[in-house]
């Protein structure tokens, strides 16, 4: 039995990697500039993020899920266990166009929850696999890669395809929010339509980010393979 095996540590696959981190990177930076560049364009309607998010769901019939501020920068999320939407410090009191946006994306998950999207009841049954997969595809690979154990290392790959998968079934919960949420605020009028088109292009770049995170954990995940593949314990 192989005692070490310092390939691991750094082999040629590790371009895989570097690339799935610069693209994660490239779509970090693009939604933070996308996001920066348009919180200074105000919609004409002068409503801030949470005024927004109020009147959709005032309007979608959802009366039990509560809005809060959350600290940090685009922190914003639904939680559907908790039904609380929470609005980050750069978008609750904003009355940018990208700050309503964001907000009405949020919403969008809101709804979804509502009316039993089955991709995001899906990825909410996959949370805990995709946890596991999270704490201990690692650790288990690592040590497996160090004593040789090639069938341990498997294991572990295993466990990160879990994480995979979750990452997968999150865009279609992310890209049908987004295209709710457009769809309010046109229809809704809380939007003109060129300020519509300046709220697409922002949930646009958010949604790349899941895009390009996917992307590389598939790279991460081939990356694994090639390196137990054909091994023997």
């Amino acid at each position: 039995m192989t005692v070490y095996y310092p390939g691991f540590f750094w082999d040629p696959t590790y371009i895989l990697v570097i690339i799935g981190a610069l693209i994660c990177a490239a779509a970090s930076l693009n939604v933070s500039a996308t996001f920066k560049r348009y919180s200074k364009t105000f919609n004409r309607r002068g409503i801030t993020a949470e005024q927004c998010a109020r009147e959709i769901l005032q309007s979608a019939g959802i009366n039990d899920v509560r809005i809060e501020r959350v600290t940090g920068n685009l922190t914003d999320h639904y939680s559907p266990g908790d039904k609380v939407l929470r609005l980050s410090d750069s978008v609750y009191g904003s009355a940018s166009i990208a700050a309503v946006g964001v907000a009405a994306h949020e919403c969008g998950h809101a709804i979804q929850h509502q009316v039993g999207y089955s991709p995001l009841k899906l990825r909410t049954l996959s949370v805990p696999m995709a946890n596991i997969g999270s704490w201990l595809s690692w650790p288990i690979i690592i040590f497996g890669l160090i004593l040789g154990n090639m069938g341990l290392a498997k294991i572990g790959v295993i466990l990160f395809s879990f994480v995979v998968l979750f990452q997968l079934i999150t865009l279609p919960v992310e890209f049908n929010a987004s295209r709710r949420a457009l769809k309010i605020l046109s229809n809704s009028a809380i939007l003109g339509n060129d300020e519509v088109s300046v709220a697409r292009k922002v949930l646009t770049a958010a949604a790349m980010t899941y895009v390009a995170a996917l992307f590389s954990s598939v790279l991460q995940l081939l990356r694994l393979l090639i390196l137990t593949r054909g091994r023997r314990d």
